[in-house]
């Protein structure tokens, strides 16, 4: 019988799998890709009996495959902190959804194993820019402030790999770097024993940041600032990391990244104001191929000529809240 492994190639996603099949092992078929690909569900053939385990992709977006998964006779554990929507009524499924601004999906298998591989869930949370949960769930490990870095860098990193328009932007594939760091049930002993996957991710990111730190913004007021970002490699693997790094940076601001596509469209990362982690999903929702989460969403392919209604769409959606 196959089962499947279904997960968002993101911090989130690798880290909520890598604890739950540290505490279930279980062979699987991996189903992922860059973190926008989020249409999961519809590569996934599973039959009665099968076992498919889905992590931080929209339950709304895979709304049909999960249909399609449980008339098969599938059994699905359905987790995340995306919009969800309606969820199917199903004994075949257990769903475990929060939509929460402060929480993330590995905070809720975090919950869901009782704190068994909690340090990996710090690098998930940390990884989806939830440095104040990340620290909360942090407490009972008693680490200090350089081991708890280490754990944040980690996460950063991780997250940075998942972006990019295609897998071939990125330095490794979900799938492959989820492989590189299941087998440890601590954080700590991957960056020992995988020393040099680590530096690999970390150079890759300082670099690209590099990079994006001599951006000035295209469109700023008292409320959102929007930057813009070149149809090459290295802007379409920062956008996320360089998104979340302008929220820290400015938390009375809404912040929106803009990466050119090949197609002539744009590629968009929304973070909601860090001291009020609302409306991103709204927002995104209000566009074509647009959403999320409320503290951070966006949009996959806006047409160049809904350039000016999305600017003008977010500096009025953040003036009035």
């Amino acid at each position: 019988m196959i089962h499947f492994d279904v997960f968002n190639g993101d911090a989130d996603g690798i880290c909520a799998l890598t604890q739950l099949r540290n505490a279930e092992p279980r062979e699987a078929e991996l189903v992922t890709g860059v973190k926008r690909d989020i249409n999961l569900l519809d590569r996934v053939e599973a039959a009665a009996g099968s076992r498919v385990t889905v992590l931080d992709v929209s339950l709304d977006k895979n709304r049909a495959g999960l249909e399609r998964v449980l008339a098969a006779g599938a059994e699905v554990f359905y987790c995340d902190h995306h919009f969800a929507g309606d969820i199917p009524q199903s004994d075949r499924l257990q769903a475990v959804i929060n939509t929460a601004p402060d929480v993330c999906t590995s905070i809720l298998v975090n919950e869901h194993l009782n704190g068994a591989f909690r340090e990996w869930a710090v690098v998930g949370a940390f990884g989806d820019n939830l440095q104040d949960s990340a620290r909360r769930i942090a407490r009972p490990l008693a680490l200090d402030e350089a081991r708890l870095q280490q754990l944040e860098n980690l996460g950063i990193y991780i997250n940075y790999n998942g972006y990019g328009s295609k897998l071939a932007d990125l330095h490794f594939e979900p799938a492959e770097l989820y492989r590189l760091v299941s087998p440890y049930a601590s954080p700590f002993d991957f960056m020992s024993d995988g020393r040099a996957h680590f530096a690999k991710l970390e150079q890759g990111y300082q670099q690209d940041m590099a990079s994006a730190e001599s951006l000035a913004p295209e469109y700023k007021d008292a409320a959102v600032a929007l930057f813009m970002l070149p149809d090459e490699p290295w802007a379409r693997r920062v956008s996320g990391v360089y998104s979340n790094d302008l929220a820290n940076s400015d938390p009375g601001r809404a912040h929106a990244v803009l990466t050119t596509k090949a197609n002539g469209c744009y590629l968009v990362s929304v973070r909601a104001p860090l001291d009020n982690k609302t409306g991103a999903d709204e927002l995104c929702m209000k566009f074509p191929t647009g959403g999320g989460r409320k503290a951070a969403a966006g949009v996959n392919d806006l047409p160049a000529d809904m350039l000016q209604e999305f600017i003008d769409t977010f500096a009025a959606f953040y003036a009035g809240n």
